[in-house]
């Protein structure tokens, strides 16, 4: 019997120490985590180049549209002032000496200049206004605004310009240009004006100096 119990006794101490000496594999220690504040950091530096990308974009975005618009506000303005000088030479009248619808030779010159307009510009049509100073009747200055206008139409159809593009209206001495009582009133109310009825001059054949 004490043999047995010796037996079983030593059975145990023996699996004990077997088991004793099988130890757990070691393992690699977890890494630390990074500390709050540096992930902070990291996230606020990622955010700051994010917003200045940005910035540097839009910058670029605007300063690209803001040249864009320059270029076509700066057509627009020479294009305008062309258009301007333009109407400005075709508009200035033509005069005449006292009582005569014939035209003089300094006529002729400035109405060779409108006819280049003109041509350049074959949509555009026009109405000559015959005026007079305010000497004579209503009637027979309405009768030599007439001539004087239907004298410059002659004139400019002989010339090339299609008769249809032109129409002639007599104002006699109902709207001068100068309200004096002098020759040098009567000399700027003795004329034929130019007004556009369709259409819009683009072309300037002769620089923006054309007109007389």
């Amino acid at each position: 019997m004490l043999t047995r119990r010796l037996t079983s006794a030593l059975s145990i101490v023996l699996v004990a120490a077997v088991a004793c000496s099988k130890k757990a594999p070691e393992t690699a220690p977890a890494p630390a985590p990074a500390p709050a504040a540096n992930a902070d950091s990291i996230a606020k530096a990622r955010a700051a180049d994010s917003a200045k990308a940005a910035q540097a974009a839009a910058a670029a975005a605007k300063a690209h549209d803001d040249s864009i618009a320059k270029m076509k506000a700066d057509s627009i303005a020479a294009a305008q002032q062309r258009a301007d000088m333009l109407k400005a030479g075709f508009a200035m009248p033509v005069y005449f000496d006292f009582d005569k619808s014939t035209l003089t030779d300094s006529a002729k010159m400035a109405l060779d200049q409108k006819i280049k307009i003109l041509n350049a510009n074959p949509s555009v049509t026009v109405q000559i206004e015959g005026h007079t100073d305010e000497r004579g009747s209503s009637e027979y200055n309405m009768a030599l605004g007439q001539r004087r206008a239907a004298s410059v139409k002659r004139y400019l159809t002989q010339h090339g310009v299609a008769d249809a593009r032109i129409t002639i209206i007599s104002y006699g001495e109902e709207r001068p240009a100068a309200a004096g009582h002098d020759e040098t009133s009567w000399s700027q109310n003795r004329r034929a004006e130019f007004v556009i009825t369709v259409g819009q001059l683009q072309n300037t054949p002769c620089g923006g100096t054309c007109g007389g």
